[in-house]
């Protein structure tokens, strides 16, 4: 019996969009799945052909002598499923290449044909949802692939080849090993450093002023503050010079110190206050477009605390299931059909009153932005609400953001009554405002987030009482009030990503990989939500700045993505900018060339801050510092927990001090008959029951909380500190143990592997049961976790193999086999033969769970470390053997890393 032929093979990235593609098809067309890219850039020198291996360009993978042409390779694990793609096309009367509408779904595409090499007609399907009436449209409007877009991202490839090629190998040499530059990373990586310099180089200004407890001569309350005192402003904290932490020349203000505001607050308690001014305002608020990728991942981050990475693979798990639009894109545009699905929903949830009277659409600002594309939504014409879907978890609180968010777009104008209050007292005028939400419109679906915690939302209801002017009010309390000027706030991942679109920098699609390609290099950790700059980093910006400082400057890498956009829409030539970038004496290779022998490597690593006497180096088990004292180099390792912009000479004197005197013994425990040690180490200050002895058990250690000083921790409360955790009780549903113990960031409670931090408010050695089996309620339930990457099934068993993040980077996972992937393996170019490697290994080596195997500096004994284990000058970097040094870098995608 012959094969039955198919009308059209429908090519699509990842099985689970194969799937639901193929329940909309039936059975006139097969759908299948490239699992993401099928052909890319050389990652290891094994894939080099051999006919090219000896060629000087080799190494790149890119023929920067002729017209910088790629070489592209395919990866061993996907020689099958291209093999199985032509078979099924042999039985196809067209070949459908269904992959992602961007750019880099386009260039999948044409990588798809270039190697599938079809006789029968090649067709480009693009939708942006996948339901089944956009699906049914796709297949009967395709279109021709767009060569233009393929260049583009062919372009932005090379370029990223040749810029993490040429420069990675640098850093390698001169500052650490494993570590990467990237053309968008550093420039972000260097906006964080400059932010952590800025507040630094900040100095506090404090100022006083009054607030007062008022109530109407109807017992309403409310509060005023102090604004004028004999008819000039009180000075508050914008007046203030952040290099100085003195008032700004030429400031017409009054500053009042706490002696001042205590004297005025006696006499302005006998005066008489009156209402000698109203005035009101009304304002109306519209909502806020649709959301793109930039501002969904901005908005999940305020208000769902999730990273630009999580944010992307519950988006893409939703638009693999048909519930959402595509997720990168940079359109804030919806369609004809959204637009009506929007409108009937509002007018049955709301009422016909919340519905906008007019249709309204926005107007993308974007340069590179296609408006044919559309912006995040739910799909399909219904609108459905999480719940109606069944959704749950971080789907459901995703979805349901973007829901609201689209709801909102055609909705009512908010209309709010603003009020301001002046009150005249003595020689002082107060101030009260507030504000009215008279008609909620789109807040009852709606309201955007801000990155300022300490900024009230819009839909806040923060009314006056009812007031005349000339009404005498009663002064219930008046106090002063101390304020400190604040230091510039460091990045979240929101304003991160704001900054970096408002500047032009990268493509929202990319930031997500960014973010977290800059702390898996261990250039940015998170303190909280804020990201951090390690001294890593600033070793590595400084090195850039003075040696490339056009490679990390921010208009130029700007520069370089409007070059890119040029090429897509046709109006720009690749190969002519990337000569520009790369040959020539202001190219990147000839500027690597000539800058790489005068760059001393001791002084790369050496970092010299404002306001600190000691030096900082990086070092081969990280930051640490370096003092003259008596003719002699003394060092001391810098805890985790200590950034550059909080380093002072203060805290810096007792690091160096405690390392030469050595651990402190406060005692002698009395069950155990040995010595508690107060120390210091990477993680910052701890306890240490005894002594640690070469190739015998680890002495037990707790960490000390924040709120004890170290320098002055007694006895009594280490012995305390020791004995956690604590034993708490039987959980009264679940029957296992309830403890409280303390850890690297903070006291918590446990319960079955879940912990919940304890509140400042509770302590930790008085917490009882009940308060810590409510605690525990609160606590997240961690859902199952997400693959990074879909590599492929394992031969022998058909199980897939994947990569996921894990605490100690990204591994590839088996079965019950865990393998951490090498730091210099970017996950977006790891194979599945290099996987399966990995894994193999870690089979060979006793299977289950792993972390990087790392070497780590002996431990000296407390009795040892107290003397002088500094040499007068640290050992110079030995340099690398040539068994030890790839000849070059692996592939560095470091602005993109897409889901298959």
């Amino acid at each position: 019996m012959a094969k039955k032929k198919f009308k059209g093979l429908v090519i699509v990235e990842s099985p689970a969009k194969a799937r639901k593609i193929n329940s909309y098809l039936g059975s006139d067309y097969k759908v299948l799945a490239s699992m993401g890219h099928v052909r890319d850039l050389p990652a290891r020198a094994a894939d080099i052909p051999l006919d090219v291996k000896k060629e000087s360009w080799a190494s790149l993978g890119v023929n920067v002598e002729a017209g910088f042409e790629p070489l592209y390779v395919i990866p061993k694990e996907k020689k099958k499923i291209i093999s199985e793609l032509k078979a099924a096309l042999k039985d196809a009367d067209e070949l459908i290449l269904a992959t992602d509408e961007d750019r880099e779904g386009e260039s999948i595409g044409w990588h798809l044909a270039e190697i599938l090499q079809p006789k029968v007609p090649v067709k480009r399907m693009v939708f942006s949802e996948i339901t089944k009436d956009a699906i049914k449209l796709a297949i009967q409007s395709p279109r021709e692939l767009d060569k233009n877009l393929v260049s583009a991202q062919e372009t932005r490839r090379i370029l990223d080849r040749l810029y993490g090629y040429r420069l990675s190998p640098l850093l390698w040499k001169k500052v650490a090993p494993k570590l990467s530059a990237g053309r968008v990373q550093s420039v972000a990586v260097r906006l964080i450093v400059m932010r952590e310099l800025e507040r630094r180089a900040f100095r506090t200004g404090t100022y006083w002023d009054l607030k007062a407890a008022l109530t109407t001569a109807a017992a309403a309350g409310f509060e005023a503050q102090l604004v004028t005192v004999g008819g000039k402003r009180i000075a508050t904290g914008k007046d203030f010079d952040e290099s100085t932490g003195k008032l700004k020349a030429g400031a017409d203000v009054l500053l009042l110190g706490g002696e001042t505001a205590g004297t005025l607050r006696a006499e302005l308690q006998q005066a008489q206050w009156k209402v000698s001014n109203l005035e009101e305002r009304q304002q109306v608020r519209n909502p806020s477009p649709p959301f793109t990728t930039s501002t969904l991942q901005q908005e999940a981050n305020r208000k769902l605390g999730m990273s630009a990475r999580e944010t992307m693979q519950v988006a893409q798990r939703l638009y693999e299931d048909g519930t959402i639009t595509y997720m990168r894109t940079d359109s804030v545009s919806l369609s004809e059909e959204a637009i009506g699905a929007a409108r009937s929903g509002i007018e049955q949830r709301y009422g016909r009153d919340y519905l906008s009277p007019d249709v309204r659409r926005f107007q993308t600002k974007s340069k590179g932005a296609q408006e044919a594309h559309e912006a995040i939504r739910p799909a399909g014409t219904e609108m459905k609400t999480g719940e109606e879907l069944s959704l749950s978890g971080r789907e459901m609180q995703l979805y349901s953001l973007i829901w609201k968010r689209t709801m909102a777009t055609q909705m009512a104008e908010a209309r709010l009554r603003f009020q301001t209050v002046t009150i005249a007292v003595g020689n002082a005028e107060f101030r009260a405002t507030g504000r009215h939400v008279e008609f909620p419109g789109f807040f009852r679906a709606y309201v955007e987030g801000v990155d300022d915690p300490d900024a009230a939302l819009d839909d806040q209801e923060a009314a006056l009482p009812p007031m005349q002017v000339g009404d005498t009010l009663t002064c219930r309390e008046l106090e002063t009030v101390s304020h400190e000027t604040q230091p510039p706030a460091r990045f979240t991942e929101a304003t991160l990503i704001r900054t970096l679109e408002a500047d032009g920098i990268g493509r929202p699609s990319t930031y997500a990989s960014i973010i977290s390609t800059i702390q898996d290099r261990g250039y940015v950790v998170k303190a909280g939500n804020q990201l951090r700059p390690t001294f890593t980093a600033m070793a590595v910006t400084k090195l850039l700045e003075q040696n490339f400082a056009q490679l990390v400057d921010e208009q130029f890498t700007a520069g370089m993505e409007q070059t890119l956009d040029d090429i897509a829409a046709g109006q720009a030539q690749s190969t002519p900018y990337l000569k520009q970038f790369y040959l020539g004496k202001d190219g990147l290779d000839e500027q690597v060339k000539s800058h790489e022998a005068n760059i001393d490597p001791r002084q790369a690593c050496t970092i010299e801050l404002e306001g600190l006497t000691s030096k900082v180096r990086v070092g081969k088990f990280g930051p640490y510092l370096v003092k003259e004292h008596n003719g002699e180099s003394i060092t001391a390792s810098l805890p985790d927990d200590i950034g550059p912009a909080e380093i002072t000479d203060e805290i810096a004197d007792r690091l160096l001090e405690a390392k030469q005197k050595g651990p402190e013994s406060l005692g002698m425990h009395p069950d155990a008959g040995v010595p508690v040690y107060s120390m210091v180490g990477r993680f910052g200050p701890y306890l240490q029951l005894g002594e640690a002895v070469p190739d015998g058990d680890k002495p037990k250690r707790v960490s000390i909380p924040r709120n004890i000083d170290p320098a002055h921790i007694t006895f009594d409360q280490a012995l305390a500190l020791l004995s956690l955790p604590r034993t708490l009780g039987e959980h009264p549903e679940l029957g296992k143990p309830v403890k409280a113990g303390i850890g690297r960031f903070g006291p918590y409670v446990l319960h079955e592997g879940k912990f919940k931090s304890i509140p400042k408010d509770q302590d930790l050695f008085t917490i009882d049961l009940a308060a810590a089996v409510e605690l525990l309620k609160q606590a997240r339930t961690r859902a199952a976790a997400t693959p990074l990457r879909e590599l492929g099934v394992h031969p022998e068993d058909n199980q897939p193999v994947q990569v996921f993040s894990g605490k100690y980077g990204p591994y590839v996972k088996h079965g019950k086999i865990n393998a951490t992937l090498p730091k210099e393996t970017p996950v977006a170019e790891v194979t599945l033969a290099q996987a399966l490697t990995l894994i193999d290994e870690r089979a060979a080596r006793g299977g289950g769970k792993t972390r990087p195997s790392r070497k780590t500096a002996p431990k000296a004994t407390p009795k040892a470390a107290a003397k002088k284990t500094a040499p007068k000058k640290p050992p110079a970097k030995k340099a690398p053997t040539k068994k030890e040094t790839p000849k070059k870098p692996p592939a560095k995608k470091t602005d993109k890393e897409k889901p298959s």
